[in-house]
């Protein structure tokens, strides 16, 4: 259904966590982002904080229908980091969101399950620390409209809970406004049957 498309959940801030193995230390980060060059700009920094790190290992899931997502094992066993990080996102059912894993290595290898558990346990401390929440998939749009349309226009605001950003009152006036995905073709519509108003800046996120 369309009213479950526009619900998701992910992390309300920056979290950390600690896991340690034979010597070995996995600090993880989690971050809500919502692009990948937010997390270019993450990676960066954490590698100039933790330069000596043996390896810096991320996952990511980004978009409402969270189909963009990826797992690097930076120089780690394959899909013994970023799988199982990945996993430890797709199992709280999470997106727009990067957790990484700094690895500072012990002297004694863990072999592939103990990397596979090192850096699930990492991951799951970082999310443990941190709070899911809920958001919505919002569409954003602007109503430009003649200024005899107004009570009309205030009306459906009220009526629909609609939230207002910027608004210029004018003999043309204009408003921002801000709902939710799956209610935007019925305030759409409803727009239309007052008439004479211009929707465009069409943005969704």
């Amino acid at each position: 259904m369309e009213e479950e498309l526009d619900l998701y959940k992910t992390l309300s801030g920056k979290s950390r966590g600690l896991y340690k193995d034979k010597g070995s230390k996995f600090i993880s980060f989690a971050y809500p982002v919502i692009s990948t060059e937010e997390i270019k700009e993450i990676l960066l920094i954490l590698k100039k904080e933790y330069y000596d790190a043996r390896h810096i290992c991320y996952a990511y899931v980004l978009g409402s229908d969270r189909k963009d997502f990826r797992a690097v094992d930076d120089g780690e066993p394959s899909s013994t980091a970023g799988k199982p990080i990945l996993g430890q996102i797709n199992s709280h059912e999470l997106t727009n969101v990067v957790i990484f894993v700094i690895r500072y290595f012990g002297g004694t290898k863990l072999g592939v399950p103990g990397l596979i558990n090192a850096y699930k346990k990492a991951a799951l401390d970082a999310i443990s620390n941190n709070v899911i929440e809920d958001k919505t998939v919002d569409v954003y749009f602007k109503i430009s409209f003649d200024y005899l349309k107004m009570n009309d226009v205030m009306k459906l605001i009220k009526d629909h809970n609609l939230i207002m950003n910027n608004q210029e009152f004018n003999n043309l006036c204009s408003i921002d406004l801000k709902i939710r995905k799956s209610e935007y073709s019925l305030i759409k519509s409803k727009i239309e049957k007052i008439g004479e108003i211009v929707i465009d800046n069409i943005t969704i996120s």
